[in-house]
Protein backbone atom coordinates (compact mmCIF):
# COMPACT_ATOMS: atom_id res chain seq x y z
CA UNK A 1 0.00 0.00 0.00
CA UNK A 2 1.23 3.48 -0.88
CA UNK A 3 2.46 6.10 1.52
CA UNK A 4 0.25 8.84 2.73
CA UNK A 5 0.48 11.87 0.56
CA UNK A 6 0.91 15.54 2.37
CA UNK A 7 -2.66 16.66 1.78
CA UNK A 8 -3.51 13.27 2.86
CA UNK A 9 -5.97 13.65 6.20
CA UNK A 10 -3.95 11.29 8.66
CA UNK A 11 -6.53 12.32 11.79
CA UNK A 12 -9.81 11.78 12.29
CA UNK A 13 -12.06 12.99 14.97
CA UNK A 14 -15.63 12.41 16.18
CA UNK A 15 -17.48 13.77 18.98
CA UNK A 16 -20.76 13.82 20.51
CA UNK A 17 -22.63 15.27 24.08
CA UNK A 18 -23.60 12.61 26.03
CA UNK A 19 -26.14 12.46 28.26
CA UNK A 20 -24.05 11.50 31.40
CA UNK A 21 -20.72 12.50 33.76
CA UNK A 22 -17.90 11.87 33.24
CA UNK A 23 -16.79 9.73 35.44
CA UNK A 24 -19.48 7.18 34.35
CA UNK A 25 -18.38 7.28 30.51
CA UNK A 26 -14.41 6.96 31.43
CA UNK A 27 -15.15 3.79 33.11
CA UNK A 28 -16.34 1.99 30.31
CA UNK A 29 -13.69 3.28 28.11
CA UNK A 30 -10.28 2.81 31.11
CA UNK A 31 -12.30 -0.84 31.00
CA UNK A 32 -10.93 -3.17 28.33
CA UNK A 33 -13.41 -5.98 28.56
CA UNK A 34 -16.19 -3.17 28.88
CA UNK A 35 -14.85 -2.05 25.06
CA UNK A 36 -16.26 -4.66 22.82
CA UNK A 37 -19.67 -3.39 24.04
CA UNK A 38 -19.49 -0.48 22.32
CA UNK A 39 -17.11 -1.10 19.12
CA UNK A 40 -18.70 0.52 16.60
CA UNK A 41 -16.07 -1.06 14.20
CA UNK A 42 -17.08 -4.72 15.16
CA UNK A 43 -13.38 -5.39 15.45
CA UNK A 44 -13.00 -5.91 19.40
CA UNK A 45 -14.03 -9.54 20.71
CA UNK A 46 -12.81 -9.68 24.12
CA UNK A 47 -10.65 -9.16 27.07
CA UNK A 48 -10.10 -10.46 30.14
CA UNK A 49 -11.22 -8.71 33.45
CA UNK A 50 -9.07 -6.65 35.65
CA UNK A 51 -6.96 -5.39 32.73
CA UNK A 52 -8.60 -1.56 34.08
CA UNK A 53 -6.30 1.34 32.98
CA UNK A 54 -4.64 3.37 35.58
CA UNK A 55 -1.43 5.33 34.19
CA UNK A 56 0.73 5.71 31.18
CA UNK A 57 2.74 2.57 30.77
CA UNK A 58 -0.15 0.37 31.19
CA UNK A 59 -0.62 -2.49 28.77
CA UNK A 60 -4.01 -4.32 28.29
CA UNK A 61 -4.50 -7.14 25.42
CA UNK A 62 -7.19 -7.30 23.63
CA UNK A 63 -8.57 -10.15 21.02
CA UNK A 64 -9.75 -8.44 18.05
CA UNK A 65 -13.45 -10.37 16.32
CA UNK A 66 -10.58 -12.21 13.53
CA UNK A 67 -8.71 -14.29 16.47
CA UNK A 68 -5.73 -11.63 16.43
CA UNK A 69 -4.22 -10.58 19.40
CA UNK A 70 -2.86 -6.87 20.28
CA UNK A 71 -1.52 -5.19 22.95
CA UNK A 72 -2.14 -1.95 24.00
CA UNK A 73 0.27 0.31 25.16
CA UNK A 74 -1.42 3.39 27.13
CA UNK A 75 0.53 6.43 26.18
CA UNK A 76 -1.48 9.26 27.13
CA UNK A 77 -4.06 9.30 30.57
CA UNK A 78 -5.21 12.11 32.53
CA UNK A 79 -8.10 10.09 35.26
CA UNK A 80 -11.80 11.07 33.81
CA UNK A 81 -10.58 12.86 31.40
CA UNK A 82 -8.07 11.41 28.63
CA UNK A 83 -6.86 8.02 27.86
CA UNK A 84 -4.96 7.10 24.65
CA UNK A 85 -3.20 3.78 23.50
CA UNK A 86 -1.10 2.89 20.76
CA UNK A 87 -1.69 -1.05 19.69
CA UNK A 88 0.81 -3.67 18.76
CA UNK A 89 1.43 -7.69 18.21
CA UNK A 90 2.41 -9.26 21.20
CA UNK A 91 5.79 -8.79 21.84
CA UNK A 92 6.05 -5.91 19.34
CA UNK A 93 6.67 -2.57 19.12
CA UNK A 94 3.82 -0.36 18.60
CA UNK A 95 3.91 0.46 14.36
CA UNK A 96 2.85 4.01 15.29
CA UNK A 97 -1.13 4.57 15.01
CA UNK A 98 -3.07 6.09 18.30
CA UNK A 99 -6.76 5.47 19.79
CA UNK A 100 -7.47 8.75 21.76
CA UNK A 101 -10.70 9.63 23.89
CA UNK A 102 -10.93 12.66 25.83
CA UNK A 103 -13.85 13.71 28.05
CA UNK A 104 -15.24 17.17 28.65
CA UNK A 105 -17.66 17.94 31.17
CA UNK A 106 -20.90 19.68 30.46
CA UNK A 107 -22.55 20.16 33.54
CA UNK A 108 -25.45 19.15 34.60
CA UNK A 109 -24.65 15.45 33.73
CA UNK A 110 -23.33 15.48 30.23
CA UNK A 111 -20.34 15.44 28.69
CA UNK A 112 -18.39 16.07 25.73
CA UNK A 113 -16.74 13.14 23.94
CA UNK A 114 -13.78 13.31 21.68
CA UNK A 115 -12.47 10.00 19.99
CA UNK A 116 -9.55 10.52 17.77
CA UNK A 117 -7.44 7.91 15.41
CA UNK A 118 -4.38 9.35 14.91
CA UNK A 119 -1.93 7.60 12.23
CA UNK A 120 0.58 9.99 11.44
CA UNK A 121 3.07 8.11 12.90
CA UNK A 122 2.00 4.91 11.08
CA UNK A 123 5.58 3.25 10.03
CA UNK A 124 4.06 -0.35 8.90
CA UNK A 125 2.75 0.42 4.98
CA UNK A 126 0.62 -2.93 5.30
CA UNK A 127 -1.86 -1.31 7.91
CA UNK A 128 -2.44 2.10 5.44
CA UNK A 129 -5.32 0.79 4.03
CA UNK A 130 -7.08 0.31 7.61
CA UNK A 131 -5.88 3.79 8.68
CA UNK A 132 -7.34 5.01 5.21
CA UNK A 133 -10.78 2.92 6.65
CA UNK A 134 -11.14 4.29 10.02
CA UNK A 135 -13.67 7.01 9.22
CA UNK A 136 -15.18 9.90 10.97
CA UNK A 137 -18.45 7.62 10.59
CA UNK A 138 -16.47 4.70 11.74
CA UNK A 139 -15.41 6.53 15.33
CA UNK A 140 -18.89 7.91 15.32
CA UNK A 141 -20.32 4.83 15.41
CA UNK A 142 -18.24 3.75 18.51
CA UNK A 143 -19.58 7.34 20.04
CA UNK A 144 -22.91 6.56 19.71
CA UNK A 145 -23.08 2.92 21.17
CA UNK A 146 -20.93 4.05 23.64
CA UNK A 147 -23.42 6.98 24.48
CA UNK A 148 -27.00 4.61 24.18
CA UNK A 149 -25.10 1.90 27.34
CA UNK A 150 -24.17 5.60 29.29
CA UNK A 151 -27.39 6.78 28.78
CA UNK A 152 -29.46 3.60 29.27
Amino acid sequence: MSAPNPDEPQVTTAEREVAADAATIFEMIADPARQPAWDGGDNLAEAAPGQRVHAVGDVFTMRLTMGAERENHVVEFTEGRRIAWRPAEPGAAPPGHLWRWELEPRGEGRTLVRHTYDWTQLTDPGRFRTARATTTARLAASLDRLAAQAEG
